[in-house]
Formats: C-alpha cells, sequence, structure tokens
C-alpha cells in the first residue's frame, strides 16, 4: 500500500482523513469510514498528511498519538501554524491522560483510546464534521461581507465606521467636514455596496463577519453601539 491513498465515493461527501503508521488499523478505519457514507483518505505518516494538496472539502482528521518521525500532538500543532482548519480526532493506545487535555485545550475534538468502540468513533467524526462545516460557513460569509467591504472608497468607508460607530448624519458631517447631503448620498452607497437595506441589518452584517467598529460618541444612539471599542478590522481566517 502506498504513504497515501485516497477513495472518494461521493464528490460532495465529507472526507475523514486517517494518519497512522499502522496499515491494517488504516484499512479497517478505512472500511468503517466508507460503510458511513464518508469518503477517505489515509496516510502512513505525519509528513505525508502535511505534503497533500490543501482544497475547501468539508471533513475531520483522525490521527493516531504516538508515530515515528512525528507525533499526532505534534502534527496537530503544525495543522495550527498553517491554519489547516480541519477538526481533529486522536486516536491513542496509552491512554495518556495529560496529552488527551493539553489536546482538547488546543481545540481537538475528542481524545479516544483503542480499541475504540464503532459506534463511538463514527459519532465523533460526525460531531467533527458537523464542527468543520459550521467554520467553514462562517469563514465564506465572512469572506463575503470582506468583498463587499473591498468595494467601498476611503470616503465611503469612513462614513460606514462612523455610522456603525452610532454617529448620527450631522455628526458624521462635523467630523468629516463634508455637508449632510453628501453623507446622506455617500451612506446609500453604503447601504448598497454592502447589500443591506437597514442600519440595524449593516451593524448585523458587520458583527456577524467579526468586524469590529468605533465606540459610539456621546449621545449617539445605544442601539447600535453594541459593546467594541476598536476600530473597524476583518478578522483575518485561513485554512482548508
Amino acid at each position: 500500500m502506498s504513504s497515501a491513498d485516497t477513495e472518494k465515493l461521493d464528490a460532495d461527501a465529507p472526507t475523514i482523513f486517517v494518519v497512522d503508521d499502522d496499515a491494517s488499523l488504516r484499512r479497517s478505519l478505512a472500511r468503517l469510514i466508507r460503510s458511513a457514507g464518508w469518503n477517505v483518505e489515509t496516510f502512513a505518516s505525519a509528513r505525508d498528511f502535511l505534503d497533500r494538496r490543501a482544497n475547501d472539502e468539508t471533513g475531520c482528521v483522525l490521527m493516531d498519538v504516538q508515530m515515528p518521525g512525528m507525533t499526532g500532538p505534534e502534527l496537530h500543532q503544525r495543522m495550527t501554524d498553517r491554519g489547516i482548519s480541519l477538526p481533529v480526532v486522536f486516536l491513542t493506545g496509552h491512554g495518556d491522560l495529560p496529552m488527551g487535555v493539553q489536546a482538547m485545550k488546543r481545540g481537538a475534538v475528542d481524545f479516544l483510546s483503542k480499541p475504540v468502540d464503532d459506534e463511538t468513533l463514527l459519532q465523533t467524526l460526525r460531531s467533527g464534521i458537523e464542527r468543520h462545516a459550521v467554520d467553514q460557513a462562517d469563514r465564506r460569509r465572512r469572506q463575503d461581507i470582506e468583498l463587499r467591504l473591498a468595494r467601498l472608497s476611503p470616503r465611503e468607508r469612513e462614513v460606514l465606521e462612523l455610522v456603525i460607530g452610532g454617529h448620527l448624519n450631522k455628526q458624521v458631517a462635523d467630523k468629516m467636514g463634508i455637508s449632510l447631503k453628501t453623507v446622506k448620498v455617500h451612506r446609500a452607497r453604503v447601504m448598497e455596496k454592502m447589500e443591506v437595506d437597514s442600519l440595524a441589518a449593516l451593524v448585523h452584517t458587520c458583527e456577524n463577519a467579526g468586524i469590529e467598529f468605533f465606540q459610539r460618541s456621546a449621545g449617539a444612539p445605544a442601539s447600535v453601539a453594541g459593546s467594541a471599542t476598536r476600530p473597524l478590522t476583518p478578522t483575518s481566517e485561513t485554512g482548508t
């Protein structure tokens, strides 16, 4: 068997990435995973997994803890360093509780001891897949909103920051040194480019994308203020 094997049942199905140096266990896990209707890719080492071509498919990584060359926890750290967002489920034959606690703190879905019950393993992998699907949807939503933000001119961006910070049109005009009519024109363009039809929707869109905004000015309506106090900045996220 090659060090990395792939079998696709359905291009739209999630993929489980099995990383384990035990060839017989990889085959057994692959059969179980395929029986659940998921795609599976198997790797004999952490290095083989890291060398794979990154893509945007939904999935989860099932990895052994003790492997030659690079251990499971070390691979998990490399994934984090590279921005690989695939959830991780650990399999261990050693029952190392402190290591399991540390893995969970780093975001692992679970830390399972071998031999593991098939249904327990499948349910854990299902949880990882669901987590990844939610993370991917959130990332796509943020990316979409960041593309909308990129359409704004510098003036429109400034108006956006002040408006979602709670400033009224007149306050925006005073701060920017422009007429009230010009503020209204910029504001209308902001709403159009951000694809929203109300101030509440604009604030909600930015909040959902993890975008922070200026603290509202004194006297500005509390309903649009929120609790953020830092400048409008999209949060950055990358990964598979």
